[in-house]
């Protein structure tokens, strides 16, 4: 005979408006996910909290949520997850404004200049991540996986630890990074990376049903999709909550079983980091003389993309390179953030908020583009599927390290996704720089002064005044000099020794 359980089970305190029913001797609990606000779905989380938070700088970014808790001074003491911290006074700015976070876990500080502040003076304790690390972090961390291995970060402040999580008000290390276990596979070295799970996850989507399956627009998929698997209790605003059966199975993209909370959001305001539309008719000879050296740069680096080639720009003057693709091929323009097909930048009538690159600037997608995650995203780098990455440097060497992420002390904008980026064994990478610093020191040397941001991973190197290739155990080669440059000019403005290829010439 059948026996009817009557014992009421225990359900996490993210569910509420609990009903249960008894069937075939199951007893099955029914129940809403549909929270009255922002302010209620948040009310419960602890002081010394760790809070994932969805979005990729102002994009996607759960507004709402963060609203409602920057105005709950009791949660304090935060040990808050996020790619960046937004801007001042915006999105996670708001947090850090009324001091309620601790720690930040980031890849990228970028311009948002209270960060930064607060890190410097010792009140924000700040532990930097490769971007596709994080994102690994929390996809692993949402899968049940308690660690990995990546070769991202070898050979780097990373691996031997030490990189200051915490200053003193004096700028003295309080609290620096722990060196990380380095394995070997397949005569290659990869550092272990424990994963991140949090206490409660803040995640925006587009759109979500009933029943907690989401559903991200555009770009705004980022990092929200592996927040939201790796929270304990995942909260989610959505802008429109439909029945449970109005989304296809197949337009979702997380499935309800990961998420307890449900708000409704509304009057969003969708700020734009870096609103970069296309100008039509501004001429070359118009620019001052700083971008136009520049575009010497961006235009020789034009020249590396071959048909059908994938590949990745970084932020600042490599994004701009894509404005000098040759008409007569086609180049698959990869972004950290999750998309891939990247277009030129829009006519001020097509601005999109949800539609971003890697450097915040707005964007469009061409036909046959794509988005996903940005663990996704990570993946592909990894796993070298990007045929070219172009970055910029502060320096190089003459092995082909490469050092542009941090001035210990002074410039704190981390290494977002260029520490992933290099580590891939068969992308190719350039860089593209200037020559010398503003004091006319050479940033090319024999060996980088500053923390690196991947060792031996420079394959070619652009300036304004020449072109070098590395050469695997040998050092530099000369290949092309700028318009009206010597090689005694070359000679003069770099750090270290250089062979010159015997057909070294003018080319650009």
């Amino acid at each position: 005979m059948t026996t009817l359980l009557r014992t009421r089970i225990p359900v996490l305190a993210s569910r509420n408006h609990h009903s249960y029913a008894v069937s075939r001797g199951l007893l099955c609990r029914c129940f809403s996910k549909l929270y009255p606000s922002a302010a209620k779905a948040v009310e419960d989380i602890p002081a010394g909290s760790t809070v994932l938070f969805g979005g990729f700088g102002l994009c996607g970014v759960p507004e709402k949520l963060i609203d409602a808790v920057s105005q709950k001074p009791q949660i304090k003491n935060l040990t808050a997850v996020s790619n960046n911290a937004g801007i001042d006074g915006v999105a996670l700015g708001k947090l850090l404004n009324t001091r309620q976070i601790k720690r930040m876990v980031s890849s990228y500080v970028g311009e948002n200049k209270e960060f930064a502040r607060q890190y410097l003076s010792g009140e924000l304790e700040v532990e930097l991540v490769p971007q596709g690390t994080l994102a690994e972090k929390l996809r692993a961390g949402g899968a049940g996986i308690p660690a990995f291995y990546t070769a991202t970060g070898y050979g780097t402040a990373i691996q031997h630890g030490g990189t200051p999580i915490k200053y003193s008000p004096e700028g003295y290390v309080e609290i620096e990074a722990i060196p990380r276990e380095v394995g070997v596979f397949d005569g290659r070295a990869y550092l272990k990376e424990r994963s991140i799970t949090g206490d409660f996850a803040l995640v925006k989507a587009w759109k979500a049903d009933e029943l907690g399956n989401l559903v991200f627009r555009e770009s705004a998929n980022n990092f929200n999709a592996p927040m939201a698997t790796a929270g304990k209790v995942t909260i989610v605003e959505a802008e429109e909550i439909v029945s449970a059966g109005s989304l296809l199975p197949s337009e979702i993209h997380i499935p309800g079983i990961h998420v307890h909370r449900i708000v409704k959001g509304g009057g969003y305001e969708k700020k734009i980091e870096k609103r970069t539309v296309t100008k039509e008719d501004e001429l070359e000879s118009s620019l001052p003389a700083s971008m136009q050296k520049r575009i010497r740069i961006i235009k020789r680096a034009a020249r590396e993309f071959k048909d059908g080639m994938y590949a990745n720009l970084g932020i600042g003057m490599p994004m701009l390179a894509s404005n000098f693709i040759d008409p007569g091929i086609t180049v698959h323009l990869q972004s950290e953030n999750g998309i891939l097909g990247l277009g030129p930048f829009p006519k001020e009538d097509q601005v999109d908020p949800d539609l971003i690159n890697a450097g915040k600037e707005t964007v469009t997608v061409l036909s046959g583009g794509s988005f996903f995650s940005s663990d996704v995203s990570f993946a592909m780098i990894r796993n070298s599927r990007l045929d070219l990455t172009v970055l910029g440097g502060m320096e190089v060497s003459e092995s082909g390290d490469l050092a542009n992420w941090i001035i210990p002390g002074k410039m704190v904008k981390g290494m977002g996704g260029a520490m992933d980026l290099v580590s891939a064994a068969n992308t190719k990478v350039v860089v593209t720089m200037d020559h010398c610093s503003k004091d006319g020191s050479p940033k090319i040397l024999k060996q980088c002064t500053l923390p690196l941001t991947g060792l031996k991973c420079v394959n070619r190197i652009i300036t304004d005044k020449c072109v070098f290739d590395v050469v695997p155990g040998k050092g530099l080669l000369l290949r092309e000099l700028a318009t009206g440059c010597t090689v005694d000019d070359i000679k003069n403005s770099t750090g270290c020794d250089f062979a010159v290829s015997p057909d070294v010439a003018e080319t650009y």
